[in-house]
C-alpha cells in the first residue's frame, strides 16, 4: 500500500509538471540556459578551454554577460592565455551586467595577473554589494586578493 501511494504521489507530480502547474503562487518562470551556455560550461569544467572558445564562437551571442564571461575565462585559463582578451570580453560582460558575479570575480582574478591589486580591489567591493548575503565568487576573489598580498610581502 505504502509504495502504491510513493508511485501514485510521484506521478502526481509529474503530471502537475507537463500540465505547468504551479506549487507555490510566487514560484518564479523556470529559466533554461541554453544548449551553447550549457555546452560551454561543460567544457570548461573539463578544462577544454578551446573546446569552450569553438562552442561559444558558434554560438555568437556577444548581448550576453554570460557568453562573454565564459569566453573572457576561457581565454584567461587557456594555454597560452590571452589575457588581452579575456579583458576585453570581461568588460563586455559589465558593461552588460554590472553585477555580473562571475565576471567581477574572473575580472578580479585577472587583474592580480596583471599585478594590479587596486583593480582587483575594486572589483572585491562590486561583489560585495552584488552578494548581498555572501557569495561563493566573492569569497573566491577575497582569498585571491589575501594570498596575492601575502605573496607580496
Amino acid at each position: 500500500m505504502r509504495n502504491a501511494m510513493k508511485k501514485y504521489l510521484l506521478s502526481f507530480f509529474i503530471v502537475c509538471q507537463f500540465c505547468g502547474m504551479a506549487f507555490a503562487a510566487d514560484s518564479p518562470p523556470v529559466k533554461f540556459d541554453p544548449v551553447w551556455l550549457i555546452n560551454a560550461r561543460i567544457a570548461v569544467k573539463a578544462g577544454k578551454y578551446d573546446d569552450a572558445i569553438k562552442q561559444l564562437q558558434t554560438a555568437n551571442d556577444p548581448a550576453s554577460a554570460d557568453w562573454n564571461n565564459l569566453m573572457g575565462y576561457s581565454l584567461r585559463k587557456k594555454t597560452p592565455p590571452d589575457l588581452v582578451g579575456a579583458e576585453k570580453y570581461y568588460q563586455a560582460a559589465l558593461k552588460i551586467d554590472p553585477a555580473h558575479r562571475g565576471a567581477l570575480e574572473y575580472y578580479g582574478e585577472l587583474m592580480l595577473i596583471n599585478k594590479n591589486l587596486t583593480g582587483a580591489e575594486g572589483l572585491l567591493a562590486r561583489l560585495d554589494k552584488a552578494c548581498t548575503f555572501g557569495c561563493e565568487e566573492y569569497s573566491d576573489l577575497k582569498e585571491a586578493v589575501a594570498n596575492y598580498k601575502k605573496a607580496q610581502k
